[in-house]
């Protein structure tokens, strides 16, 4: 490439750029050629790039790319008079940088007009964005041509204008997603003398902030400056003029001031937008001027250039500070960063792209769907109403390095699966349908329908809930697990009526033998207090567990077993009810123990060990309707420590210490082989001896007893009770006749606290 000079008679210089050269004839006396003389920018239209450029201005970014052309220092220069925001994200894409650079300077209303540097042989270039860095002063004559000779003096000649209706007013409107509810709306009419109507309303201008539009210097590439951009752009084609000269001095960006008499159009002088010369060896100079007329209320605005589109998607991938991140890289508003597939530039990891949103099938108010990206995840990137700077991930891909997890080895499953093998996988084989809800800690499962194993292979069917770690089921309402069948999945969730009917039942039956208890004078059960908890408790399943199952429920533990209430425990069987145990079995009560057989036999019998009946403090009764039978295989001992007294059908025995008495209404038959006598003697009785109150006080034992009386100071009797200690033993029941509730004893020291009446019962 060469440099190369015109020169014209007038002293006028244009330098530039051979961008061509065609040989046309040649003769005996001489060659022709036609060469191209071209800016230094026009060498920028033969590079065609994409490219991402963050956090720059406009400005800024113009200068790089003149820099990356060898343009220096002295070859441009800013004259501006607004100072430009960073921009997120401006694209080159598709374009070459001349068209790149004149596509984003329009954007924002920023012109250049050339100059010719003589020193240097060179095109400079001036950058400006108001009417003060015009080329002023620049005076031609206004004169039409006579036909006569004029001596080649420098004029403007033959005006024309036009004027065009212009739009009135522009508004415009953004939606920011950073600050999605402030609104972003601007409406700019510039004062002006053409004739206006109408409005132009532009969506989607790209800008953050709505700006002031009342303003006549709104902020910069806010929303009120780009509607004034666009409404002096508007106005610059409601008056063009066209003059002719033979002026070489002539050039874009200057003012000129025709003088002489001139129309009014002219007055205030034509600021140049286009100028063309043409001329030759045979013909004189000709100039062709375009342009507007001056005016200090709006500034001239070069044709906006529209950006390129991209209305597909490009190949990206989610790009991490850390490679190989096993985490997702995200900000406070759970953006991702990518590296586009197209750009060129060795950025730092992580900082190839700005940050992005992902589109999601569902969102809202720290609410929706987020399943996030690792590094490497290869991604599409989409562009809102096609803007190559408005990108967004649409959605992630599987490739050859992040192969599909579902493919034609297990095409009948739906699977999501995250990063550490968190699962949610739904098989769809006809009859083998199941859902498997996993994750790995703990080996932690849900599994329903046709359950495998690792391999595929069947190891059950229904719903499994297991884990290696603990397991809780909690349901603060109540709980109902059953094993009563609902075909098809038909039927009310809390269909209790099966195990209700069965519970009612059976209450029934125990309300039956309470009757022939009572009858018998055997303790009485607490039915009552089983149907009311039937009622208000298990019925509308009001804070309880309630287990059903029509053939039987079993509980099993390798080791121990408790069961334990508050107050009552009931246990109903509608037919037999066995306990059995190879150890010890216990059953104690605090207050009484009854013990019923309706219709059949009360049997209590030991294999090997003793039988103790005792009754420490009160009376033993034994009686029989029919026949009561006393044997033994070997010894039977009677002792009593006062006396003993055999009665039947009237006659007597009576033995006491000292005394034998026997009697009878008729006869006394005995019946011996010999009868002797002998001196006095008796034998020691084994009894019993029974712990006394005193005896567990002198144990160490502390006790109580509380006696309860009215106002009057008379002891009440049949006053439910309630007694706790510190350590949570507690004791309960009714005063006797005396008002005396039982002692109460303690091994420690310990408080206590006494509930009387309801406050009581509230606590059986």
């Amino acid at each position: 490439m060469k440099y190369a000079s015109f020169r014209m008679r007038s002293g006028k210089n244009v330098h530039g750029m051979v961008t061509r050269l065609e040989w046309l004839s040649t003769s005996r006396d001489q060659s022709h050629y036609q060469l191209t003389l071209s800016s230094r920018l026009a060498l920028m239209g033969y590079t065609r790039q994409c490219a991402v450029y963050q956090n720059q201005s406009v400005p800024e970014v113009v200068e790089q790319v003149l820099r990356k052309h060898g343009l220096e220092g002295p070859d441009f220069e800013f004259r501006l008079e607004r100072t430009y925001p960073p921009r997120e994200l401006i694209t080159q894409w598709r374009e070459t940088d001349l068209q790149f650079i004149q596509r984003i300077l329009s954007e924002v209303g920023i012109y250049w007009r050339t100059m010719m540097d003589d020193v240097r042989d060179l095109d400079t270039y001036i950058f400006a964005d108001s009417q003060l860095n015009y080329q002023f002063d620049v005076q031609l004559p206004y004169s039409e041509p006579s036909g006569l000779f004029d001596g080649a003096a420098e004029s403007v000649w033959d005006v024309r204008t036009w004027h065009n209706i212009a739009t009135g007013t522009v508004a415009t409107r953004n939606y920011n997603y950073r600050t999605a509810t402030t609104p972003m709306d601007a409406t700019v009419s510039v004062r002006n003398d053409a004739v206006t109507t109408g409005e132009h309303y532009r969506y989607a201008a790209p800008y953050r902030v709505a700006g002031d539009d009342a303003s006549p210097e709104p902020e910069t590439e806010s929303g009120a400056f780009y509607a004034r951009i666009h409404h002096e752009r508007e106005l610059n084609r409601s008056a063009r003029i066209h003059l002719f000269s033979n002026a070489a001095h002539l050039t874009p960006g200057q003012v000129l001031e025709p003088q002489g008499d001139v129309i009014t159009a002219l007055q205030e002088g034509v600021f140049l937008t286009l100028v063309t010369f043409r001329g030759a060896r045979d013909s004189r100079l000709h100039v062709s001027v375009w342009g507007q007329p001056y005016t200090e209320r709006y500034c001239f605005r070069p044709v906006e250039v529209p950006r390129p589109v991209i209305p597909g998607t490009l190949p990206a991938r989610i790009e991490s500070r850390e490679k190989n991140d096993i985490y997702a890289h995200l900000d406070e508003q759970g953006r991702y960063r990518v590296k586009l597939d197209f750009d060129r530039e060795g950025t730092e990891s992580g900082y190839g792209y700005l940050w992005l949103r992902m589109a999601k099938p569902y969102a809202g108010e720290t609410l929706g769907w987020h399943t996030p990206l690792t590094d490497g995840t290869e991604v599409a990137v989409a562009y809102s109403n096609s803007d190559i700077d408005l990108p967004y991930i649409a959605y992630a891909l599987h490739d050859s390095e992040h192969p599909d997890h579902v493919n034609r080895d297990n095409h009948t499953r739906n699977v999501l699966r995250t990063p550490a093998n968190n699962k949610l996988r739904m098989e769809d084989r006809r009859g083998e349908e199941h859902v498997r809800l996993a994750t790995e800690y703990g080996k932690t499962q849900l599994n329903s329908g046709h359950l495998v194993d690792a391999q595929g292979q069947r190891r059950g069917t229904g719903a499994e809930l297991r884990t290696d770690e603990w397991g809780t089921i909690r349901a603060g309402k109540g709980l109902f697990v059953s094993a009563d069948a609902q075909p098809k999945a038909q039927g009310e969730v809390l269909d209790m009526s099966a195990a209700l009917k069965e519970i009612d039942r059976l209450n029934q039956q125990l309300q039956q033998l309470e009757i022939a208890a009572e009858q018998a004078q055997a303790l009485k059960a607490d039915v009552d207090s089983q149907i009311q908890m039937f009622e208000q408790r298990l019925k509308p399943l009001s804070e309880v567990v309630l287990f059903s199952a029509p053939e039987g429920v079993a509980l099993t533990s390798g080791e121990d077993m408790q069961l334990a209430a508050g107050r009552n425990l009931a246990l109903n069987a509608g037919e037999d009810f066995s306990v059995g145990v190879m150890g010890n079995a216990t059953l104690l009560t605090g207050e009484k123990l009854g013990l019923f057989a309706r219709t059949g036999q009360l049997s209590l019998k030991s294999g090997e060990g003793p039988i103790d009946v005792q009754a420490q403090n009160a009376n033993m009764r034994l009686f029989a309707e029919k026949k009561l039978t006393l044997s033994s295989a070997s010894n039977i001992s009677f002792a009593g420590k006062k006396r003993i007294t055999l009665v039947g059908g009237g006659s007597y025995l009576r033995l006491e210490a000292g005394k034998v008495e026997y009697g009878t209404t008729a006869t006394y038959l005995r019946r011996v082989k010999r009868t002797m006598f002998a001196g006095a003697h008796s034998t020691p009785t084994s009894s019993v001896l029974m712990p006394l109150v005193e005896d567990l006080i002198k144990d160490g034992f502390f006790d109580e007893q509380f006696r309860i009386l009215n106002d009057s100071g008379k002891p009440m009797a049949n006053v439910p009770y309630f007694i706790s200690t510190e350590s949570g033993k507690t004791f309960k029941g009714v005063t006797d006749n005396q008002g005396l509730c039982k002692r109460v004893f303690s091994k420690e020291a310990s408080k206590l606290t006494v509930w009387l009446g309801v406050q009581a019962l509230e606590r059986w």
